[in-house]
Parts: C-alpha cells; structure tokens; sequence
C-alpha cells in the first residue's frame, strides 16, 4: 500500500524562480505511483538555474491515496545536472505525521556523503518503533554491560532491576549496547 491513485503535484524552486505546482500526469509506465516503481515525467519550465528545493503532495482522492515517496531526481537537460531530494517518508493523511504534502531540498552529495540517507534511515526506524512508547506500553531495556534489566512503567515508574512479573501485559526489550 505505499503506492497512491491519488493526484500528484510538484513545484520545483530554483535561483531564478519557480514552476508554480504542476500536476504530474504522463508517466513513462503504465501506470503511475505504483509501490517499488520509478516513474519518469516530463515537465516543461524556463530554466530555473540551480534547484534548492522542491515541494510535492497529492490532492488525497481516491482509495487507497497515500503515498511512501523515497526521492526525487530531477535531470537538468541544459546543464546535464542531476538534483536529488529526499523524501522517505509516507504523505499519507493516515500514517507519518499526517501531511500530504512535503517540501524537500536538495542533497547535495559532495557535503553529506550518505550522511543524510542515514539520517533518514534513522527517521526510518523512529517512525517503525515508536509505537512501543505509547501510553500505557511498558519498556524493558538490557544492558549487556551491566547484564541487567531497567524496566520504564507506563505510570512513570522506573525499575532498575526489571521485575518480570508486571501488571502491564505488552512488555517489549530493547537492547543497549554499551
């Protein structure tokens, strides 16, 4: 379900101004915005020199309308430049932080070699567990250094010896690594 019917938009920024918001309509696939897919538009512009950022979203129609976007690669067919943008994130009413529109600039590799793939990586993994420290979850963390247990209860309490007998049923172990 990370692909979208729904309708998609963007407006590219750059040093000499902007396209203002344009559907994305013609892709080279068969269908469009499909989940693992990479689609492929032409979008017709005055030059805009070098790009900075980006914002794209959808309008939220339609079954099924959010939408995982990992990045976006625009070629530039006078300079023969490559922007990327990263995104990896949902725009998605439902998932994430709601929005359904994002504004991403752009990566400039030579200045963050894959240190904001990590940083998104780890954005990543937050979104994937934070779930576990909702109200009313209890959290037992090991540390192999001190091979012992600290339990974090859901009324604030905290356990330095990790009592396995809890009233609290969803008990979930991380493990830290010192």
């Amino acid at each position: 379900n990370a692909g979208t019917e729904a309708d998609v938009y963007i407006s590219v920024y750059g040093e000499r101004g902007d396209t203002g918001s344009r559907q994305l309509l013609r892709s080279q696939k068969h269908k469009k915005f499909l989940k693992g897919q990479t689609d492929i538009f032409a979008v017709e512009a005055v030059h805009l020199g070098h790009l900075y950022k980006i914002v794209v979203g959808h309008n939220g129609l339609g079954s099924g309308n959010g939408w995982f976007l990992d990045k976006v690669v625009i070629k530039d067919p006078i300079t023969d430049l490559d922007y990327t943008f990263l995104c990896h994130r949902w725009l998605d009413q439902g998932q994430d932080d709601g929005n359904i529109a994002r504004e991403l600039t752009v990566t400039d590799a030579s200045t963050f070699p894959g240190r904001q793939e990590l940083e998104l990586k780890r954005e990543e993994t937050w979104a994937a567990e934070k779930w576990k420290f909702q109200k009313g979850n209890t959290l037992q963390f090991y540390n192999r250094l001190t091979r012992g247990f600290i339990c974090l209860s859901p009324d604030g309490r905290v356990d330095a010896l990790g009592d396995k007998k809890n009233k609290y049923g969803k008990v979930f172990f991380m493990w830290m690594y010192a």
